[in-house]
């Protein structure tokens, strides 16, 4: 705020406010938002989210509204006077902006979300003991899981188990969970369906655990009865890519530097045409966020940042294969906070 010389700020990105505040609430259509000006903080929230927030925060002040009250006239009360506002453009609406355009009148509104992704970018110790406890419990899931999995499951069946599995451990889902089996295995982002786990098949599992608002994001990969020759080199293949993409992390080095570390191998394999996502997001309060491992892309890696790094083959008709760690950035490399076995696992038939 200091530096854009803005007399208060507006964030209103639930995850924003749960960063700042440790409010973690979904208004879905209700106003949440946190007002700082001057040396004064105010949480502004739906009078459901009161208890919940008094728990979790002592940082600002709060104030509630009911159902059927206008909650603006708490950000009027709350902003008036405010020439340079700060507020997140990519959230704001149009219809949010115009009211506090009615009620605050600012000269001008500058964009501050680039700045909360900025401080969210790197993770404090704190937020580093919740994520490596959310990677814990979907490593607990992973072994619990492929302990019972097996053929004429369905897909959906195995979905709902790794959440029970998370659940009994400690966690919360941390998004929904894909699990696909056969050529669904090729389509990287494909739900779960009615179809059942069939002899030969290739189960891509990719599911997380959440632990306090914080995210784990992992993938692994089984084949139901005895893998084929074809299915052993294509999980290779993706396995070397995802160790050298690892290999290559430590601060200093760009994003854009570990994706090509993956992409290297996987391209001089002829498959080049069938990696076509970035090798990695970053991981934190939301399971994609900060920094992005896109090809090409010149983020440097800061001690602290953490990401997913998991590299893919999918080939249409055939089945897919990925292989998904988290992983926290370091002076001289990077640790894994994912731990479960990554090798190729072979299943029961029923």
């Amino acid at each position: 705020m200091a530096r854009q010389n803005l007399d208060a700020a507006y964030v209103t990105r639930p995850v924003s406010i749960a960063y700042l505040t440790g409010v973690r609430a979904e208004p879905f259509e209700r106003l949440l938002a946190l007002a700082v000006k001057g040396d004064r903080a105010i949480l502004i929230l739906p009078a459901i989210e009161r208890e919940n927030a008094e728990r979790a925060m002592t940082e600002a002040d709060i104030v509630s509204w009911r159902d059927g009250e206008d909650p603006y006239r708490l950000v009027h009360k709350a902003l008036r006077g405010s020439v340079r506002l700060g507020v997140e453009k990519e959230h704001l609406t149009l219809a949010a902006a115009e009211a506090l355009r009615d009620l605050i009148d600012p000269q001008e509104m500058l964009d501050a979300g680039p700045e909360i992704k900025r401080l969210r970018r790197t993770k404090s110790h704190v937020e580093l003991e919740k994520l490596a406890h959310a990677a814990a419990i979907t490593d607990a899931a992973t072994e619990q899981i492929f302990g019972r999995l097996h053929g004429g499951q369905s897909e959906l069946e195995v979905a709902v188990a790794l959440g029970a599995a998370i659940g009994a451990a400690g966690g919360t889902l941390a998004f929904e969970t894909i699990v696909l089996s056969g050529p669904n295995s090729a389509l990287p982002h494909g739900r779960p369906s009615g179809r059942v786990l069939e002899v030969g098949d290739f189960v891509l599992l990719d599911f997380g655990a959440a632990y306090e608002g914080y995210k784990s994001d992992t993938t692994r990969v089984a084949v139901v009865g005895d893998p084929t020759e074809r299915q052993r080199e294509v999980h290779a293949l993706v396995l070397a890519a995802h160790d050298a993409a690892i290999a290559s992390v430590k601060a200093g080095t760009t994003t854009g530097a570990v994706d090509a570390a993956a992409r290297k191998v996987i391209e001089a394999a002829g498959l080049g045409d069938r990696f076509f996502h970035r090798t990695g997001h970053g991981l934190g309060l939301e399971t994609h966020e900060d920094p992005a491992l896109d090809p090409g892309s010149a983020t440097v890696l800061e001690v602290g940042m953490v990401f997913t790094v998991e590299p893919g083959v999918y080939i249409p008709g055939w089945g897919g294969v990925r292989i998904e760690d988290d992983v926290v950035v370091e002076a001289d490399g990077c640790r894994l906070l994912t731990q479960a076995d990554r090798s190729l696992q072979s299943v029961p038939l029923s």
